[in-house]
């Protein structure tokens, strides 16, 4: 008898080294012995489904073989460890290889490692192809049962087909009997057959009717019947939201443009034919159209349940592309109606329209604005049909093709849509200042900020009020709301209602401001407010025409300060670089557009790696729609200008298309090698001069300096019999000041030489020229300076001229408005004027003459301002870039240490960047904020007091504190890509999906505390109480509260005691109807948005609104187009979103922690979840029997 197996040891040794090198899992195991007393080290391999086992990893030759095929296994248990080895066993990891055939010991393995274990452990399982052959065995199980059923099929049809067959048979038999037979006489029988043949037809029916109820019930419960139940509910709604959407069309035309065509008609029109119709495009058209759809509509409802919609869209959809022109002019269908409105006839008539019924206090922006979402409506309207329509369904694939086209549409529609924001959002912000603001019907106006800050009252005297600093009188009184454009500042008080009343001097004109961070010194009693220290800022206005004065603001954190002066300067810089390249490239052009864009086609031409749209920003330049990052970059370091909003667009943004280090290496890159790091178009241009330039310039000189590609022209002159220069402290912002009076810079002359002469009225008594090459003193101690082929000396007063002045520790930025139709400097003299004298002391001949007369110097100085400005920007409104990391923190302050020991760095500029790095370097931001984590400390411990020891104004306050704690932390770049949607959303969004979670429970916390009450009256006292609360937070502004609040009141299981809800009072109802009404998802959130924009700062808005206006923006566009350029545009949309979630966020409420309250809040060991409270729920209130 064969007693074992045979097998070719060579090829059994040759799977063992291949094992051994290619092998799916390898390494040391402990292999337990064949008497089960010792363990032995043994290197395994793993091939396929054969286990290896060698004496060492050096060991040529495999000691064994385990095949795999069919094992189980698993891990083991630990055995009870001896008191001796307890401690060795503690670290070992035990699993088993069991094999299904009899007589076969287990192989019992271990491991120093659990993760090696349990990766042994899943190779070794994935190895046994168990899973294979159980599922293998179940198939053929499978297999036999159904040969056992179509056996047994092929049975009953042949017994079937031969009862048939008899039945044919009796049949034939039958009708040959009744053919036969005589007509049987009629009998008394008859009758009560008769009757038989009715109870039988009765019960057949019944029968019937039965089977069909019992197949209609199980179709009502099906999925199909549920789903086309949806897909009839949101048709329905489709319905409702047409005729609402015709309504509103209907009102547009005949309360607006059918009376306006007729008042333009009249003797003394407000208003001309061609502003009508340039104010409501094709609305006509459009709402003949939707008339015509709706009504299609209404005929498909009348043949319900057969809806057959596809056809419908087919219809329509050639007929939208009229939305394309509509949507195309609808920014500038709003500038005509600001235009219009500044006619106060037609304001007048325009408010007896909007007063109408009809009209429900909505204004002609408002409807106009209306068609803008329709196109979206329609595709969400088609996602929710698709989402419920079968796959086999006959209208499938002509909703899929209509909601591709639709989308399509959308995408050609969407950037346009985004651009009218800026005019509707001044338009909103006009209508609600009781005075009317005039300056916000300017459509070049870009809204930047607003926010609660609080004024210092003024004397008459221009003093600060004696006693009334950190006053609480004065933080209540003196709050004001605050808005920001890109040239005013406009302050104002809320009155009731919600509306706004301008204060005096609450137009401020940055044209004409002057603006001090730090005003340290100036006013002793100012600094007595220690509860305002380090928070205020003052600006100086000085208007030509009226008397100058000063508004002195104050933060509530020195974060938001931040945020405000750098908005502030960088307006004010703007303003700066306009003027200053308006006068380099005036011409007798009527067109409104800076002759430096018409110079320039890179500015407003699409290119293969930029796209522009037909808005223009802050600067005057058409913003930017899809751009390469190459060409982002170069918008960011252009010398030109710096829009604020692209500024801040590109800095939210910059994380989804480059990286920090990235743009951090483009301004170093910039500041050390400016003129070969900008476009050479750029320099061209900002060196460009007027048709007149050579006779400004005079010819070049012959020297070797001045041949240079940017050289510049020799330094103005003055005659040698010129008087001795009194001179003021100059800013570039402001027209050279002389003698009290503007200097004329329409005054320059051409000498003969070709040398440029300027005079300007130096005094009362005497009238002298300006020597440019003496504006460079910035001491206040008179100096002397020599020139060549001259002895005598002039005494010269203090003179300097720079984009930021500093006086006693003062930050200041100002700026004044340069005359376009007088000035014909260039930018680079204007710009080499303003940069000569900012150095301190007395420089060298060599040195001035530099300054003076290098362009290089002069674009080295505006390489520098510019990459300051830029980081001081970033530093300030973006400071957790530089928190959480670390390395580019370090690299920027090494990189501002090198600018401030640049020698020829001006005084302002090294002054600017040491205040960049005081601001990085400080650990102390000056907020003094709670943050979660010490209202977590300060909680922490003890009992929790009941809800019943706390007042519901207690309770609302307290919670209103939590959720703004919650909320103001969430970091701006966690907005970006839909993290909060993504299956990994807890890593990549976790502030978010904290936010979320306490939203949830604070809802769990409401509804267990109603559910928690055994009686109705205590239920009934719990929910009117936790009414009163969401009232309150409603008058706090915090929208979240009440959003959380009343969510928690529609639960299912509190929604369903209705013994308790009749037990409410009516009061209570109405105001929560109120709420609800407030924060109702529909439209958008048209009311939430409604009072977010009617209420100060501080507020807790509910975030889910931010986050679902941020999916529609993400799931409409892509972050890169076709070409692979940046979609900036989308970029600038989201920033918009951003910004007004920030300016919520650095608001802080002034409520003091009570920790009792917050510990209530916050504890969550009594908190039930959803099935528990339906539990709870059904026990307190049982289902009423039938």
């Amino acid at each position: 008898m064969q007693k074992g197996i045979r097998l070719n040891d060579g090829h059994v040794t040759y799977l063992g080294l291949l094992a051994k090198k290619d092998g799916t899992r390898r390494g040391c195991l402990s292999k337990k012995s064949s008497d089960n007393t010792k363990w032995h080290t043994k290197w395994f391999a793993l091939l396929q489904n054969m286990l290896f086992y060698f004496e060492n990893e050096s060991s040529s030759r495999p000691s064994g073989l385990y095949l795999l095929e069919g094992c189980i296994c698993d891990r083991a248990p630990s055995p009870k460890p001896s008191l001796s080895a307890k401690e060795c066993l503690e670290k070992q990891y035990y699993f088993t290889v069991s094999f299904t055939h009899e007589n076969q010991k287990a192989l019992e393995l271990r491991t120093e490692d659990v993760k090696d274990c349990d990766e042994w452990v899943a190779a070794i399982s994935h190895a046994s192809y168990r899973n294979l052959a159980t599922e293998h065995e179940t198939l053929m199980q499978k297999y036999l049962h159904l040969l056992q059923i179509v056996e047994t099929e092929k049975t009953v049809a042949k017994q079937l087909r031969q009862q048939i067959e008899d039945g044919e048979i009796e049949i034939e038999r039958l009708k040959s009997e009744i053919h036969a037979s005589p007509a049987a006489a009629p009998n008394d029988d008859d009758s009560e057959i008769k009757k038989i043949k009715k109870v039988q037809s009765f019960l057949r029916g019944w029968i019937c009717r039965r089977k069909w109820k019992t197949i209609i019930q199980d179709y009502i419960r099906s999925p199909h019947a549920e789903s086309m139940r949806k897909r009839n509910q949101v048709v329905f709604s489709m319905l409702d939201s047409e005729a609402e959407y015709v309504q509103q069309l209907h009102i547009l035309v005949n309360n607006f443009l059918r009376p306006l065509r007729m008042a333009a008609s009249s003797k003394k029109p407000p208003i001309t034919h061609d502003d009508v119709s340039s104010i409501f495009l094709n609305s006509e058209t459009i709402m003949f159209l939707h008339q015509i759809f709706y009504q299609g509509l209404k005929a498909r409802i009348a043949s319900w349940p057969t809806l057959v919609l596809a056809d419908l869209f087919d219809i329509l959809l050639p007929m939208l592309n009229i939305y394309q022109e509509f949507v195309r002019n609808h920014q500038y269908s709003l500038q005509i109606l600001a235009h219009c409105k500044q006619n106060r006839d037609f304001d007048k008539l325009l408010k007896q329209y909007e007063a109408k019924p009809d009209c429900e206090e909505r204004t002609l922006e408002t409807f106009l604005t209306y068609p803008m979402f329709q196109i979206p409506r329609y595709i969400l309207t088609l996602h929710e049909l698709l989402a419920h329509t079968p796959h086999e369904h006959v209208e499938r694939n002509s909703l899929d093709y209509a909601k591709s086209k639709l989308e399509e549409l959308s995408r050609i529609m969407h950037d346009e849509v985004s651009e009218t924001e800026n005019i509707r959002k001044n338009l909103a912000i006009e209508r609600m200042i009781v005075e009317g603001c005039e300056i916000l019907l300017d459509t070049s106006q870009t809204f930047v900020r607003q926010g609660s800050l609080i004024q210092v009252p003024m004397s008459e005297k221009g003093k600060i009020t004696r006693g009334r600093l950190g006053s609480l009188s004065l933080k209540k009184e003196g709050e004001r709301q605050c808005f920001l454009f890109s040239k005013h500042l406009i302050i104002c008080t809320r009155g009731s209602g919600g509306k706004l009343h301008l204060t005096k001097n609450g137009v401020v004109s940055l044209i004409d401001c002057t603006l001090m961070e730090d005003p340290e010194g100036t006013d002793d009693e100012y600094k007595s407010g220690q509860d305002m220290e380090h928070l205020d800022f003052k600006i100086v206005v000085e208007p030509k025409d009226s008397q100058s004065f000063t508004v002195i603001l104050v933060a509530s954190s020195r974060q938001e300060k931040s945020a405000w002066t750098s908005d502030i300067s960088q307006c004010i810089d703007n303003i700066r670089c306009n003027g200053l390249m308006m006068n380099a490239f005036e011409d007798n052009s009527k067109v409104t557009v800076p002759q430096m864009i018409k110079s320039d086609s890179s500015l407003y031409c699409d290119d293969v790696d930029i796209r522009f749209s037909k808005m223009m920003n802050s600067c005057k330049v058409l913003q930017i729609r899809y751009a390469s990052v190459e060409r982002l970059l170069e918008r960011l370091t252009d010398l030109r200008f710096l829009s604020i909003d692209f500024l801040n667009t590109f800095l939210h943004s910059y994380r989804v298309f480059t990286t920090a280090d990235v743009v951090l290496d483009k301004l170093i890159t910039i500041y050390k090698k400016p003129i070969s790091a900008i476009p050479a178009r750029s320099l061209e241009l900002f060196f460009a001069s007027s048709q007149n330039s050579k006779l400004l310039y005079g010819e070049p000189p012959s020297s070797p300096r001045a041949s240079r590609k940017f050289s510049s022209p020799p330094p103005l002159a003055i005659a040698k019999n010129s008087s001795p220069n009194r001179r003021r402290k100059l800013s570039l912002n402001i027209p050279i000041i002389t003698g009290g009076k503007a200097l004329d810079l329409a005054a320059l002359s051409c000498s003969s030489n070709g040398y440029a002469s300027m005079y300007s009225s130096m005094s009362p008594f005497s009238k002298t020229t300006l020597d440019i090459n003496k504006l460079y003193v910035s001491s206040p101690i008179s100096s002397k300076i020599s020139d060549e082929g001259e002895d005598k000396k002039d005494k010269v007063e203090d003179t300097s001229f720079s984009l930021f002045s500093y006086n006693n520790g003062m930050v200041m930025s100002s700026c004044r408005e340069l005359d376009n139709n007088r000035s014909a400097l260039s930018a680079a003299s204007a710009f080499a004027i303003a940069t000569a004298g900012a150095n301190e002391g007395t420089p060298t001949k060599e040195k001035y003459r530099r300054m003076n007369g290098d362009k290089e110097f002069v674009i080295r100085r505006a390489a520098t301002n510019r990459v300051l400005n830029v980081l001081r920007h970033w530093v300030s409104k973006h400071s957790p870039d530089f928190e959480s990391n670390n390395e580019l923190k370090t690299k920027v302050i090494a990189f501002l240490e090198e600018v401030m020991h640049d020698p020829e760095l001006l005084t302002q500029e090294r002054k600017a960047a040491a205040n960049i790095i005081r601001t990085l370097t400080q650990e102390d931001h000056g907020d003094n904020q709670i943050t979660l984590e010490d209202v977590t400390q300060l909680v922490g411990g003890g009992k929790t007091e009941p809800f019943e020891n706390h007042s519901a104004l207690e309770i609302a306050e307290q919670l209103t504190l939590l959720d703004h704690v919650v909320f103001k932390v969430i970091p701006y770049e966690e907005f970006f890509g839909q993290g909060w949607m993504k299956n990994d959303k807890n890593e990549k969004t976790p502030y978010i999906m904290r936010t979320t979670k306490h939203f949830n429970d604070i809802s769990n916390l409401i509804a267990t505390e109603i559910l928690h009450c055994e009686d109705v009256v205590s239920r009934v006292a719990v929910i009117e109480k936790w009414v009163a609360v969401a009232d309150i937070c409603r008058c706090l502004h915090n929208y979240n509260a009440v959003l959380e609040i009343t969510s928690s009141l529609n639960r299912s299981s509190v929604f369903r005691l209705k013994k308790t809800w009749l037990k409410v009072s009516k009061q209570t109802k109405a105001l929560i109807d109120k709420l609800q009404k407030l924060v109702s998802s529909e439209g958008r959130f048209k009311n939430l948005r409604e009072a977010l924009k009617n209420c100060d700062p501080p507020c807790v808005p509910y975030l889910g609104m931010y986050l679902t206006d941020l999916a529609f923006i993400e799931e409409g566009t892509p972050n890169y187009t076709e070409d692979n350029l940046v979609n900036f545009s989308k970029m600038r949309m989201i920033s918009h979103i951003i910004r007004e979630i920030r300016q919520f966020q650095q608001t802080a409420y002034k409520i003091d922690l009570q920790p009792k309250v917050a510990q209530y809040l916050m504890d969550r060991s009594s908190v039930l979840d959803e099935e528990s409270m339906y539990e709870a729920s059904l026990r307190i209130e049982p289902k009423m029997s039938n």
